[in-house]
């Protein structure tokens, strides 16, 4: 257990050295708890001398820099933790922005009296991840809050990588005419969470689509393909990426609800708790928007990789008529406009 010994201090009590990856003072307990925990867990990705700081070499070209802080409830869940879903939640941000992720921050703030094999087993998790990525965690900090103060553990990644992709990846480059491609099944993330959350059971485990999203989308990249943008589906789901995307880029998209690929176990669930699927959180799915042409060529390069068996082309990118808006054509025909909803269907969903 992690623990203080003044009860009567408002700030963080136990304070830890500025970097996890190297000792700046704090105490015995301190360096033992960093020895311990997260240099067992991430010493091995540290270059160089255990110091206030990650410095390393990096080729010249443009990078892309991300940060996201992670509070998710409950802390583990089916098919990942807090711990992976910091990880991938970075390295897909840098992902969609066309960069091949390179180096991760970690900052964790946490309650004191959280299990110490709950914090091993959240570090040893954001090894995994990271080795999977084929990312390095190479700085951090550590903060313990009072009793009461953090629901567990929160965790701060902020991550860097070289941008790969050939012409900039954003909604400025969306045009009119561009196929919207999504990568696989939606809705599986924010029912996982749900389903753990309420205590709720089904037919079937359903477990969250947490994944790396940097191998497909560098799969991508590399064949060639004029990628115009990327987003990965995270709060508000594949409606709320979508309409985000068609107001930056000033475009009228249409989606067809046929195309989407929703699993019977998710859709069902949604149904009785009253969800919309498109707008279930997601953490292994992204939309890509990529000229006609290149449509079919990049449905089936998705489609090889594991994390894009189910990929479809869900639509098309209209032109400037009722720019900023998304509508779906339904299953029989019938066409609905896709807003953003205000608030979360469910909270702390990441």
């Amino acid at each position: 257990m992690i623990n203080s010994n003044n009860n009567t201090c408002p700030v963080p009590i136990q304070r830890y050295p500025d970097v996890i990856l190297a000792h700046g003072g704090g105490g015995r307990m301190t360096q033992q708890l960093i020895e311990s925990v997260f240099l067992a867990a991430f010493g091995g990705s540290v270059p160089g001398e255990r110091h206030d700081g990650a410095v390393f070499d990096m080729a010249a070209g443009k990078l892309a820099f991300t940060t996201d802080s992670y509070v998710i409830h409950p802390l583990f869940f089916p098919g990942g933790d807090i711990g992976e879903l910091a990880v991938n939640g970075t390295v897909n941000d840098l992902a969609m922005c066309g960069a091949k992720p390179l180096y991760l921050s970690a900052g964790f703030i946490i309650e004191e009296g959280f299990p110490m094999e709950s914090l091993r087993r959240v570090a040893l998790s954001m090894k995994s991840a990271a080795e999977a990525a084929g990312v390095r965690i190479v700085t951090g900090d550590t903060k313990v809050v009072n009793r009461g103060k953090g629901d567990g553990i929160f965790i701060n990644t902020s991550g860097i990588g070289k941008i790969i992709a050939r012409q900039p990846i954003l909604p400025a480059s969306v045009r009119a005419g561009d196929a919207i491609l999504l990568s696989g099944d939606i809705g599986r993330h924010g029912i996982a969470i749900m389903a753990v959350r309420e205590g709720l059971e089904f037919e079937s485990v359903i477990e969250s689509d947490c994944a790396p999203l940097n191998g497909i989308v560098s799969s991508l990249i590399e064949s060639g393909i004029e990628i115009h943008c990327l987003r990965d589906l995270t709060r508000g789901g594949l409606a709320g990426a979508l309409v985000e995307i068609a107001e930056a880029a000033g475009f009228y998209f249409e989606i067809r609800e046929k195309d989407i690929p929703v699993r019977e176990d998710v859709r069902g669930a949604c149904e009785i708790l009253g969800f919309d699927p498109l707008y279930v959180a997601n953490e292994g799915r992204f939309a890509a928007f990529v000229p006609e042409r290149d449509a079919d060529l990049a449905l089936e390069i998705m489609r090889r990789h594991p994390l894009g068996e189910d990929a479809q082309i869900i639509g098309v990118v209209g032109k400037k008529t009722n720019p900023g808006s998304v509508a779906m054509r339904s299953r029989i025909g019938a066409t609905r406009v896709v807003d953003m909803i205000s608030g979360e269907q469910l909270p702390r969903i990441c």
